[in-house]
């Protein structure tokens, strides 16, 4: 992908990806919400071998992925709730009753502190939000919003683009137009932050600059020795010092 050059001077607004940017679940796993294990006898679960359980979840998500439009909470609880009926018809030693699984999915859809935001997110935002328009573009379900008003960063963001009501997901060009649409921008105006380089591209080909964040150490190296076109960050204050710059294009070297 041929690097999209900017200067500090033209960016008006900021998209990022949500999860593992600006936050991730609580208990580790996007699937696990925070009182699984309330409704889980966890010996039993740890008891089960990785391709079982791997196999339970591919074949759950594979019903979620079909599940394009997904606009109210109350969808997304029909959605997951189904999703859990799946994933425990390949685990039937796991013994969960329909009680339980209701439960889960409840604590799934609408626990709106199953993840937490990084520090360095709470720090930064209020900064970035003097200078530039923010935007929250993410594969996610309608509950992410809630999320956000919960933990009070909600209003930091003129726009909130989730792929459940939209109907694609990244890398996409609709994710991407509908932030410019929301914010009345041109993509020379935006730069877009994510983890995935391949949701990055999909930004590029609309002609937006884009940085890759890499919290996880392992995952910085590999995507550093990619030679991908994009900086290559490990947090939002890394964001804020790129943008704090000079006028000039972004360089991956300059990371």
């Amino acid at each position: 992908m041929e690097k999209v050059k900017f200067k500090r001077g033209n960016i008006k607004a900021i998209l990022f990806d949500s999860g593992r940017v600006l936050n991730e679940p609580v208990t580790g796993q996007w699937f696990m919400p925070p009182n699984f294990f309330s409704f889980v006898d966890p010996e039993k679960f740890r008891a089960i071998d990785q391709i079982t359980l791997y196999k339970a979840f591919q074949i759950a998500h594979a019903y979620l992925s079909e599940q394009n439009w997904i606009t109210t909470e109350e969808e997304e609880y029909t959605h997951f709730a189904e999703f859990y009926r799946l994933f425990a018809n390949e685990l039937p030693e796991m013994g969960l009753a329909p009680d339980s699984l209701a439960s889960i999915t409840h604590d799934l859809v609408y626990n709106y502190e199953k993840y937490r935001f990084y520090s360095d997110v709470i720090e930064v935002l209020p900064e970035l939000s003097k200078t530039y328009q923010l935007a929250v573009v993410s594969d996610a379900w309608p509950s992410l919003e809630s999320v956000f008003k919960h933990a009070g960063l909600r209003s930091y963001f003129s726009s909130f683009v989730i792929s459940s009501l939209i109907g694609v997901s990244k890398p996409h060009e609709q994710m991407y137009r509908t932030a410019l649409e929301e914010l009345r921008l041109s993509p020379e105006e935006v730069v877009f932050v994510d983890d995935n380089v391949r949701n990055c591209d999909g930004a590029a080909k609309l002609g937006i600059a884009g940085i890759v964040l890499c919290r996880d150490l392992e995952q910085y190296r590999q995507t550093v020795n990619l030679n991908t076109a994009y900086p290559v960050v490990r947090d939002i204050h890394e964001v804020l010092e790129i943008l704090n710059r000079e006028q000039g294009g972004l360089d991956h070297n300059d990371t």
